[in-house]
């Protein structure tokens, strides 16, 4: 929108903004923010930055714990949420160093520009793209408790079947009878749509705001799942652009009296909600995962970058799906993968290439595992580092067992079973699995040692609290014993 600090302050003044908004990511991936009035804006700030806790975002100890965050003028845009105009924009991280700053290596923004910096000194590509598809919920209602002597989750949906015989959410006390039924939602037409005006003010305050979308609609759960895909971009950018639009639409479910959840499995027994990724590839503006006489009209390289996904699928994880509940999202018979391969128009694969792509600018493929409790910068940066890796290491899919399988995964025979390798089935299997291999990502300094280390002894301590305390199932299972 603005690219110095004269052209942002024009643009204040025209827009009558009075109140600057600054955010930045921690570990996890969620967005703290700090703002100021905006007779405090001044053109120094953009350098001299604003001092904050490093501690309070996973990233250092209390007793060292100073850090600053300057402002990327570039990223600025007209925040749709606050009441009073205010313009927001995402603060690069800085670590203090004697008397100079440095910036801090850890910050996922900064992982990200040097995941693009490395992919382009390796002289593979000077551009890769990155599509994401979103799925999540919205909801009418969610309650959680945690307590010493109660343990309970109610979700609720006004168009989820078990609504059929409630008249709460309809006007009069009167049932429309217009509910969608368990795993039936998937591009479902109006009146069983309740949330397509929610998801067109969401859509057209995205591409308002600097996040352009490919589309939106019903996805496969019944009790309001959807889906919005935005355009590819680039690596950083498109981490931007994620944490832009989960923020865009929390905050307009919100003011619309629903709820979203992002959790990859909030419902047993229906469908999760993952954060399939596209990936393309340029160099000199030309695209490199094209060859029509390659499998799936797939370039060598292509198939090297999906060999470097497959073999270090296992330690991906731990910054494609770091939550306990990723993992009950992956399981046979909900389009979720289990199996690592690779395949045409196969959703049971970890890897599928669209068979529709067959003009060589479109031709990419799509990496099925993450979800949305991903940090987006991380996850995106683990991924690219895991195709480089392939491409320079020549890791060729087939010969290392990865298929091409197009056939149904979730369908094998116990036989067939022993053939190929499967997805960590938890998160402590996926932390287990990268820290036996990690080196990929520490390739051109891209990924320190320390945030390796940060993001597992976090996800242990999720790990550990999850796992003491009493499941529900559990008194079903083993309370008469």
């Amino acid at each position: 929108m603005c690219n110095n600090y004269e052209q942002l302050s024009n643009y204040i003044r025209e827009k009558g903004v009075k109140i600057i908004d600054f955010k930045e990511i921690d570990l996890a991936g969620r967005w703290h923010h700090l703002s100021i009035p905006v007779e405090r804006f001044t053109e120094e700030l953009l350098t001299k930055g604003i001092g904050f806790d490093g501690s309070s975002y996973g990233f250092l100890t209390v007793e060292k714990s100073d850090m600053v965050f300057i402002p990327d003028i570039k990223s600025a845009f007209l925040d749709p949420v606050p009441e009073i105009p205010t313009i927001s924009m995402i603060g690069d991280i800085f670590k203090i160093e004697k008397d100079s700053y440095e910036r801090f290596e850890d910050d996922p923004r900064y992982v990200a520009d040097k995941a693009e910096q490395y992919l382009k000194e390796s002289g593979i590509s000077d551009m890769c793209l990155f599509g994401p598809e979103f799925e999540f919920y919205i909801l009418d209602n969610m309650e959680f408790r945690v307590e010493v002597n109660n343990i309970e989750v109610h979700l609720d949906s006004a168009q989820a079947e078990w609504n059929s015989l409630d008249s709460a959410y309809d006007d009069y006390r009167k049932n429309k009878a217009y509910k969608v039924q368990a795993h039936k939602g998937y591009h479902t037409d109006l009146p069983y749509d309740i949330n397509f005006d929610l998801r067109n003010k969401i859509v057209r305050l995205l591409e308002d705001n600097g996040a352009p979308v490919k589309y939106h609609h019903p996805e496969n759960g019944g009790p309001g799942q959807v889906e919005i895909e935005l355009e590819f971009a680039s690596l950083r950018e498109m981490g931007d652009r994620t944490q832009k639009l989960k923020y865009i639409v929390k905050n307009t479910a919100i003011k619309h009296g629903k709820t979203v959840t992002f959790m990859p499995k909030p419902f047993y027994s229906e469908a999760g909600s993952g954060m399939h990724v596209h990936l393309q590839m340029f160099k000199d503006s030309k695209p490199i995962f094209f060859d029509k006489n390659g499998y799936s009209c797939l370039s060598q390289n292509a198939l090297y970058a999906i060999g470097g996904l497959l073999r270090h699928a296992a330690a991906l994880m731990v910054f494609t799906n770091p939550s306990t509940n990723s993992y009950k999202r992956l399981v046979p018979g909900y389009e979720a993968p289990v199996t690592i391969c690779f395949a045409t128009a196969n959703r049971s694969a970890v890897v599928r290439i669209p068979g529709y792509t067959i003009n060589p600018e479109d031709k990419r493929f799509e990496y099925r595992p993450p979800d949305a409790t991903a940090n987006p910068y991380l996850c995106y940066a683990a991924i690219l580092m895991a195709a480089i890796d392939g491409i320079v290491n020549k890791i060729d899919p087939s010969a290392e067992g990865f298929g091409p399988y197009d056939k149904n995964m979730y369908n094998l025979t116990e036989e067939e079973k022993k053939q190929v390798k499967a997805l960590p089935a938890s998160l402590g299997e996926a932390v287990e699995a990268i820290e036996k291999d990690n080196k990929f990502l520490q390739a051109g300094g891209v990924f320190t040692q320390s945030i390796i280390h940060s993001q597992c002894t976090r996800l242990k301590r999720d790990i550990e609290e999850v796992n003491r305390i009493p499941h529900p199932v559990e008194f079903k299972k083993y309370f008469d014993l």
